[in-house]
């Protein structure tokens, strides 16, 4: 930086008490005069790379190495992102069909046997999908998986409105995925 050196008053630098180890003097890394307020900065190492954190790349580059004109999700690991929310988004599908089955059966009536098998079957294959999300197949089986649910409709109702409901789920899940993968 060129340019006068600036005195400071007795008292040190911006915000600090006068009589201390740094009275009067700017210590290594805060920025220089002008920096008061602010955090300090992280300066430069003996080695003189920056210290600016992990998310820096070597060429000083943006995070997660998107060139110019890409988009970035600005997550650290999209790919796991996204298979935690398939993965979410079967789990809370699982929780749902189980606990609706006495609600079901309480307000709807008639939901026999068939439909209680049907139920259970579908969370669990909702589970076992949930846990298998890193397979690229998973996606396809959780959408196959949405229309069982609402083809199960024909047994009860409610279980078609479930379908519909956790078929739009999925749909934007599955929009979220390609958004962040792109």
């Amino acid at each position: 930086m060129t340019g006068p050196v600036e005195e400071r008053p007795e008292g040190g630098a911006a915000g600090r008490p006068a009589g201390g180890p740094e009275a009067g003097s700017v210590p290594t890394g805060t920025g220089g005069p002008g920096a008061a307020g602010r955090a300090p900065s992280t300066g430069t190492d003996q080695a003189g790379s920056t210290a600016g954190g992990p998310e820096q790349t070597a060429a000083g580059g943006d995070p997660g190495g998107a060139g110019p004109g890409e988009r970035r999700s600005g997550l650290r690991n999209p790919e796991k992102a996204v298979r935690g929310l398939g993965a979410g988004t079967l789990a809370l599908e699982a929780l749902v069909l189980l606990l609706a089955v006495q609600p079901i059966r309480v307000v709807g009536g008639n939901l026999g046997g068939a439909a209680i098998a049907a139920i259970v079957a579908l969370a669990v294959a909702c589970v076992v999908l949930a846990g298998q999300m890193r397979r690229s197949w998973a996606w396809n089986a959780g959408t196959v998986l949405q229309g069982l649910l609402m083809l199960s409709g024909l047994l009860h109702w409610s279980l078609l409105v479930l379908g519909v409901i956790f078929a739009l789920v999925w749909a934007y899940a599955l929009h979220v995925r390609r958004v962040i993968l792109s």
